[in-house]
């Protein structure tokens, strides 16, 4: 229904993170504001929800990590009802002999830990404090960077003149030592970085595994020191790199987004998917829903990818030639899996305390074990022998499982989306071996089951809508960034279409659960952005 005086100011397509992020921002500033999503509930790739009875999960993303501080700030997030089960997750690297690696805190912010577990040589100590301080140090430029407004590639104004010769500046200003480091090791692999610096296995599979989590890629792969660096520009209450789990799951997080856009007038509309934008005069001026509405806008802001909104919901009549082949050209294909497990009591992790479950549990014992599961994913095989980021967030937060019981969740590397063979027949062998290697880390595990839940890359795109199972929309490689992000001609959120905006993980700054793309967007609808 359009409001009373005639269209909205902006009408958004999608209610993930971002597209609420973008609507409470436009709401704020006294724009007249409505999401429409295609789902029956809020919150895209970050909802919290149910897969076996009174057992909660975060459906996709697991750990906030990303969640930028000025969008926090100015949803006042906290006081909407966002509160953290602990914002100090340290991490456990598990080795198959029991001599596991632990990290106080994140991972990359304090030093390892020597006691029980592998004790670290005092050469890769001090070979790790400097590694840490280069790469937070690198990090924190793409965190600054994250909250504004890419300059366009041809620089014809001088607004795009500035940004680039502020992104000039901020690079000169990291020194000539620590310049010359990010230049050579930005589009390079981590496996190199890590051989170079670090003697132990545990360590540098640990970090390896960090860089690659989610991404098309392998620690051997060019430009997986860039997605380390993208993994570490996150903060949390200040701390570069840190981890978070929301107290009832990412969903959370998304419900206190949503009581921010309804705070600031935001009219939200679930169940309600847009069967295509309505264009007049070469003006997008609102979308048709499937039912037949039209909402009329003279904005429409999509938080889906590019792919689905240019050429799916406008058309791609709308839209010149060699726009659309860079759109097509967009890699967006999913490795990771996530798995869910109810279990009917703390399971036993052989070499750790039940005090230890709380950390984020990592199964990437060496740069070969990942690099190894990588390898079958190139040929559209799954990986017999899985690396896993695993967390019981039940440990924090009792809310998501009955008393005495607890949930387990892990994202699994690597799943390919176009698996050969598809995935209907494939998934149980998957799961089975899946179960194999968690078992060799706990082996009481397969008895604590009560129900499990296997979402394996399309699965994710079927049920969040996510293209190709991807969670960033686009793969984060250097040609899909900054000013290439999701491509040339809108990369600065608007698209070549008058009054159509962008603002969803395939727009900069890239996915996870960060909000800075839709805080971005919305600044450029409300000054009238234009095509990049």
């Amino acid at each position: 229904m359009t409001p009373a005086g005639g269209a909205y100011d902006a009408v958004i397509i999608g209610g993930g993170h971002n597209g609420l992020v973008c609507a409470a921002m436009l709401g704020r500033s006294g724009k007249r504001v409505v999401i429409v999503e295609a789902a029956s509930k809020l919150g895209g790739a970050a909802t919290s929800g149910e897969f076996a009875p009174g057992f909660t999960v975060s459906s996709c993303a697991h750990i906030l990590n990303q969640l930028h501080p000025k969008v926090s700030r100015a949803l006042d997030l906290s006081r909407h009802g966002l509160k953290l089960s602990t914002a100090r997750m340290g991490t456990i690297a598990l080795a198959p002999g029991g001599r596991h690696l632990t990290f106080e805190g994140a991972l990359m912010v304090n030093e390892a830990v020597n006691g029980a577990g592998e004790v670290l040589s005092q050469r890769d100590l001090s070979s790790l404090s400097r590694l840490r301080r280069r790469l937070l140090r690198f990090a924190g430029l793409l965190h600054d960077f994250q909250a504004t407004v890419p300059p366009r590639l041809d620089a014809t104004s001088w607004r795009d003149g500035l940004g680039l010769a502020r992104l000039g500046w901020a690079v000169r200003r990291l020194g000539r030592d620590d310049m010359r480091e990010l230049l050579r090791i930005a589009g390079s692999n981590i496996a190199d970085v890590l051989n170079d610096e670090l003697d132990s296995d545990l360590l540098k599979g640990a970090i390896g595994l960090d860089a690659v989590l989610g991404t098309g890629l392998g620690p051997r792969s060019p430009n997986s020191v860039f997605t380390l660096l993208y993994r570490l520009s996150g903060r949390v209450g200040g701390v570069p790199g840190a981890l978070a789990l929301p107290e009832g799951g990412m969903g959370a997080v998304t419900d206190a987004m949503a009581a921010a856009a309804k705070a600031n007038r935001v009219d939200i509309r679930t169940a309600c998917p847009v069967k295509s934008i309505v264009v007049e005069e070469d003006r997008a001026v609102g979308v048709e829903l499937e039912s037949g509405e039209v909402i009329r806008a003279h904005a429409v802001v999509s938080n889906a990818d590019a792919k689905t909104t240019c050429l799916d919901l406008l058309g791609a009549r709308h839209l010149d030639t060699g726009f659309v082949r860079r759109v097509k050209g967009i890699r967006a294909r999913g490795t990771a899996a996530k798995l869910h497990l109810a279990l009917d009591g703390l399971p036993r992790f052989s070499g750790l305390e039940a005090r230890d479950l709380g950390r984020r549990l990592l199964i990437a014992p060496s740069l070969d074990y990942v690099e190894l599961a990588f390898n079958p994913c190139k040929y559209g095989e799954y990986s017999p022998a899985p690396a896993m980021e695993i967390t019981i967030p039940s440990i924090h937060d009792t809310s998501l499982a009955p008393p005495g019981k607890h949930v387990l969740s892990a994202v699994v590397q690597y799943a390919p989306y176009d698996l050969k063979g598809g995935w209907q027949a494939a998934k149980d062998g998957f799961m089975d071996r899946i179960m194999d290697i968690l078992s060799a880390y706990a082996p009481d595990l397969a008895d604590r089951v009560v129900a499990r839940e296997l979402l394996t890359p399309e699965d994710l795109e079927q049920r969040h809508r996510l293209p190709g199972g991807h969670w960033h929309h686009g793969e984060l490689a250097l040609d899909q960034l900054y000013m290439m992000r999701p491509v040339a001609g809108a990369a600065q959120y608007a698209a070549p279409v008058p009054g159509l905006y962008l603002c969803g993980a395939g727009s900069h700054p890239g996915g996870g659960v960060m909000g800075a793309a839709g805080m971005n967007a919305a600044a450029q609808v409300i000054k009238g952005g234009k095509q990049s």
